[in-house]
């Protein structure tokens, strides 16, 4: 009997992210024990599960059983390990889909995977934590907006994002009044609904942290160094930026910002391996946005976070993957 564990790596996905999704799954692959698992890309895009098969070629992956076909053998998963950022990934959907099928998966459940890319409501669910918030407001598409208003109410420079989407696609640093309409057509080739928020000077910090059910790893904290003039795609995914971990800042203030991390994780009912961004500036702590599907490359922030801790990406994934498998036994 085959005593490895048939992991479904789940990658691609219906948004600008999709490169990106790609590129984290090839490199999980590499990362999981070959002794423990077999890894086994599936790329979703649109309404088509398709499975990278390494001697087979492609092959369909049937959403009635969430299976595949080798010849005449019925591949079935173990547990889906999920590396799609925006939708279908992020954002519950996927989720909802498993939990119907009754597949182990690697995130948060379908609440808490929508709430938290969900940039708004997010924020609102934090009242009560020791933590500031951006000042901002919500627009939605075809709502009419005063950019004199706007840059009155809330100051510039500001930033102009979409409500829902990652990786900086859509954002847009706005200067000036008159800079405001066209940020906010940019944002809506991403979502609906966009979000402006007061641009706060200051040090941008980042947090990673895994909980299991008997576990609890929140890592270093990494200091966001942009050599452009903020943590753009460029700086994300194009080496633009200098990260360091652990950050250059106080030890009160690092574990001010784990505990906080730790907090929010709980607050949001997060499972899986989340991160959590920050800026530092005024001599307060503002929270940003909490990452459900944190990028996966070499070089990405949380594998940065993992070897400061003297661990294997590895040993992170193995705890995922036994937590995701034994909660669905556990039902």
């Amino acid at each position: 009997m085959n005593s490895k564990l048939n992991i479904a790596i789940m990658a691609g996905g219906n948004s600008s992210e999709e490169e990106i999704s790609l590129k984290g799954a090839a490199q999980i692959a590499k990362w999981l024990d070959p002794n423990k698992y077999k890894a086994f890309p599936i790329i979703l895009k649109g309404n088509s599960m398709t499975l990278k098969h390494s001697e087979h070629g492609d092959i369909p992956v049937s959403w009635d059983t969430f299976s595949s076909k080798i010849g005449n053998d019925k591949l079935l998963f173990d547990c889906a390990l999920v590396v799609i950022h925006g939708t279908p990934g992020e954002n519950g959907l996927l989720q909802g889909y498993f939990e119907m099928m009754n597949i182990p998966y690697t995130t948060g459940g379908v609440l808490n995977s929508a709430l938290t890319f969900c940039k708004d409501t997010s924020k609102r669910m934090l009242d009560g934590i020791n933590i500031h918030l951006a000042k901002g407001l919500r627009v939605h598409k075809g709502e009419a907006v005063s950019p004199q208003d706007v840059a009155k109410n809330i100051g510039l420079p500001l930033f102009i994002k979409p409500n829902e989407s990652g990786s900086s696609y859509g954002i847009t640093k706005v200067k000036q009044a008159k800079e405001i309409i066209s940020a906010l057509e940019k944002s809506f080739t991403e979502d609906p609904v966009a979000l402006i928020e007061e641009f706060i000077p200051g040090m941008e910090l980042t947090c990673g942290l895994v909980k299991t059910r008997s576990k609890s790893l929140v890592f270093p904290v990494t200091e966001i160094v942009p050599k452009n003039e903020y943590f753009d795609y460029g700086a994300k995914y194009e080496n633009e930026v200098e990260e360091i971990t652990p950050a250059r800042i106080p030890d009160d203030l690092a574990d001010y910002i784990q505990s906080v991390s730790s907090e929010i994780y709980d607050r949001l009912n997060c499972r899986g391996i989340v991160r959590i961004d920050y800026i530092f500036g005024n001599k307060k702590l503002y929270f940003l946005e909490v990452n459900t599907v944190p990028g996966m490359s070499e070089t990405s922030i949380v594998p940065q976070q993992v070897a400061a801790m003297g661990l294997t990406m590895n040993d992170v994934f193995e705890m995922v993957i036994d937590d995701a498998i034994a909660r669905q036994k556990a039902r």
